[in-house]
């Protein structure tokens, strides 16, 4: 028969003496209804046993056991012990047969036995990691506190960052009409934003007249008749972002004239009064390609 490790090592503690009084029992209860382990014991006692030979025996001294008296409280001779005589003891009720009462107490105190072990080395194994974590956290937050063995390595990483390339927008064409009459000096500066179709009118000769309002108009063979762009403020400057219906080659290509109309422009939509300057559009400065700009180092 094959008995396990807890089995084997319970019998050599018992050879060694070195069982509690409830593992005893255990083995011996085993011993007494299996033979077969009770020679596992008798062998552990044929191996252990030669110990116990190689060491002689050594009597301990007469004032050895007077201190031993004296350490329990025997300072005189004791008399012998008498014993009251006990009844003698009524007879036994019939019971169950004994081997299964045994085997079964044998198998509740081997699992008595498994479960402290168990519990002995779940203690160690927690005793273990509370102490690997502790020296993991030293290690993160005071490691000058452990050994140099102990300390870990500084770890260095290598980040690289890609910077995007930044591209200049693209600065737009400027576009300058002369309004004059003639070879006059100019009366009014356009300037054309292509962008944004937008118009700004730089009042530069153009006298004011009582009562009337100078009005800007688009002229332009794809149109039937001119096209208001609005009535030119009395300030120096007047902006206005009158040409977001036209596209660009009509803005470029068309006239631009100024007529004189009633205070507050034209009441019907359609010029009444007299063209008094003209002009076409210049490129002043040309477009320019974006570029892409350094990214800063």
């Amino acid at each position: 028969m094959s008995y396990s490790e807890d089995h084997i090592v319970l019998a050599a503690e018992y050879v060694l003496g070195t069982l509690d009084i409830d593992e005893r029992a255990q083995v011996e209860t085993m011993m007494t209804v299996d033979g077969e382990y009770r020679r596992v014991v008798e062998s552990w006692q044929n191996r252990l046993g030669e110990l116990n030979a190689m060491v002689g025996a050594v009597e301990p001294s007469p004032e050895l056991w007077g201190r031993i008296r004296a350490a329990i409280g025997l300072t005189s001779q004791q008399l012998p012990m008498a014993l009251p005589e006990l009844p003698p003891p009524p007879a036994p009720e019939p019971v169950a047969p004994a081997v299964d009462v045994t085997v079964e107490r044998a198998q509740v105190i081997a699992f008595e036995s498994r479960v402290r072990r168990w519990r002995n080395v779940t203690a160690v194994a927690t005793a273990l990691a509370a102490s690997l974590a502790a020296v993991v956290v030293t290690q993160v937050v005071r490691p000058d506190l452990l050994p140099a063995a102990l300390r870990g390595k500084p770890r260095i990483e290598t980040v690289q960052v890609q910077v995007p390339v930044q591209v200049a927008a693209p600065v737009p064409a400027q576009f300058v009409a002369v309004l004059q009459k003639g070879t006059d000096a100019p009366a009014f500066i356009l300037t054309v934003d292509l962008a944004g179709k937008t118009f700004t009118v730089r009042r530069v000769g153009a006298e004011a007249e009582q009562g009337k309002s100078y009005e800007l108009w688009l002229v332009s063979d794809k149109f039937p008749r001119p096209r208001s762009l609005g009535v030119i403020g009395d300030s120096d400057f007047t902006a206005r972002p009158a040409l977001a219906a036209y596209d660009a080659a009509t803005i470029n290509d068309a006239t631009y004239a100024v007529t004189v109309e009633p205070e507050g422009g034209s009441p019907t939509g359609v010029a009444t009064g007299p063209i008094v300057f003209t002009g076409k559009l210049v490129e002043t400065v040309p477009a320019a390609s974006p570029a892409p700009s350094t990214p800063p180092r």
